[in-house]
């Protein structure tokens, strides 16, 4: 995916870099069924193919079994010469013979399906751990729904600066050909209706995220949700652990209008990131220290914080979607070690919340290892500390009522709210 980022992909035409960028999130999306598929129309098991070839049949398959505007006979003379490119002449012709027996797969571009063959496409495209995991947590119903949702193009969504600047930033963006609908839980979220748009006019086809970037800033609507939770006051001090690369930092700022905020990560080069991403989005009256520092061990500070956002590095099985690469290097036995680290960044973090400060914690898993599990054993040995209530989060969020649990915690799954799935718990200091 770093690929996609990489100086040659940039100076690609606008037009190849979304077919390249397709391409790429499509296959590490489907890579399970696609790996199945090579075996199944060889015949062979899939480690009898070298590496490169693996990879030019998954590509070529991909194209036809989920993409309809590429003709077959261009992904198959294609994928010969990227065989031929990878310095494996000898094996063109099993290339060719391969992928000619591969049958177009009727999908219509990579939307979200609710068929027997997608939902069948889509399990095969989930490790079977976390298929197992899912359905005991979920429901076998509820698993399947993930693993479509998995293998679907997640929604492009627009967080704006502000409730009422939503309907200027949707007219500006209506003239630059990009079209959008409200969402239904942020007030601060505009949805691209991009199968609509992107098929009107010279101007988005050359380029349909220009409009998009000078409306806002791109950011998923679940992610939007728990920054809001934090509620900063003016004035306030606010400590944003993890901050990187600063999409939440800077809703954060404008939320917090005068103030000041310590937003740490411990990479420095995601550091610079941020300070580079920030400028131009925090409002003057508001300080940024951006700092290095590990969460998990003893914070430096000498102050208390009145708001602190614990964003904790996790799994991130409530973003497949977004990022597919996780179904090929995420195990079982990550989930204990993740946990540990999570539950030392929320201790040490509830350590310099202030007396009636709000802290929140966060995760973009589905795993309740790293979500209640972490915040039930932190705060069983700490004393002090409630956690806000259902009831008092549909006062403040009376849309939110369908994400919020019994137990207070916000819970977001792509499934069933059409954005990413992430885990909230909003802790507050009594003592």
């Amino acid at each position: 995916m770093d690929l996609l980022q990489a100086p040659k992909a940039a100076a690609l035409s606008a037009r190849d870099l979304r077919l390249a960028t397709e391409l790429v999130m499509g296959v590490l999306r489907a890579h399970g069924d696609l790996d199945r598929t090579i075996e199944e129309i060889s015949g062979k098991p899939l480690s009898h193919f070298d590496p490169e070839i693996a990879t030019v049949l998954g590509l070529g398959i991909f194209q036809i079994r989920y993409l309809t505007k590429i003709p077959k006979r261009a992904a198959v003379d294609e994928a010969v010469e990227l065989a031929k490119f990878a310095k494996r002449r000898s094996a063109a012709g099993l290339v060719n013979a391969v992928l000619r027996k591969c049958e177009p797969g009727g999908a219509e571009g990579l939307v979200e399906r609710a068929g027997e063959e997608w939902t069948r496409r889509a399990l095969r495209s989930l490790p079977s751990w976390l298929r197992a995991r899912w359905e005991k947590n979920y429901g076998r119903e509820a698993m399947q729904a993930l693993a479509r949702a998995s293998l679907a193009a997640p929604p492009v969504v627009l967080r704006v600066k502000s409730a009422e600047a939503c309907e200027e930033a949707a007219r500006r963006l209506e003239l630059g050909g990009v079209r959008t609908h409200r969402a239904k839980f942020s007030p601060l979220a505009l949805v691209v209706d991009y199968q609509a748009s992107r098929n009107r006019g010279a101007e988005l086809e050359a380029n349909p995220y220009d409009a998009i970037r000078e409306a806002g800033v791109i950011q998923d609507e679940a992610s939007q949700l728990v920054a809001q939770l934090l509620e900063p006051g003016p004035g306030e001090l606010v400590l944003d652990l993890c901050a990187a690369p600063g999409i939440k930092t800077g809703q954060i700022a404008q939320a917090l209008g005068q103030g000041k905020i310590v937003a740490a990560d411990r990479s420095v080069a995601r550091v610079r990131t941020m300070r580079r991403l920030l400028k131009g989005i925090v409002p003057p009256e508001v300080e940024v220290l951006s700092v290095r520092l590990d969460a998990s061990a003893k914070l430096p500070f000498k102050v208390l914080f009145d708001r602190i956002l614990v964003d904790a590095p996790c799994s991130g099985t409530g973003t497949l979607s977004r990022n597919p690469e996780i179904k090929l290097r995420l195990g079982p036995e990550d989930l204990p070690r993740l946990a540990r680290l999570q539950e030392r960044m929320l201790g040490q973090a509830l350590e310099a919340l202030a007396v009636g400060g709000r802290l929140v914690y966060a995760t973009c898993s589905l795993e309740p290892e790293e979500n209640e599990k972490v915040v039930e054993k932190v705060l069983s040995n700490l004393s002090g500390f409630r956690i806000v209530s259902r009831d008092e989060h549909c006062v403040e969020f009376p849309a939110w009522s369908a994400l919020l649990g019994e137990e207070g915690f916000l819970r977001t799954r792509p499934d069933r709210d059409g954005m990413d799935g992430f885990f909230a718990a909003v802790i507050e200091r009594q003592l």
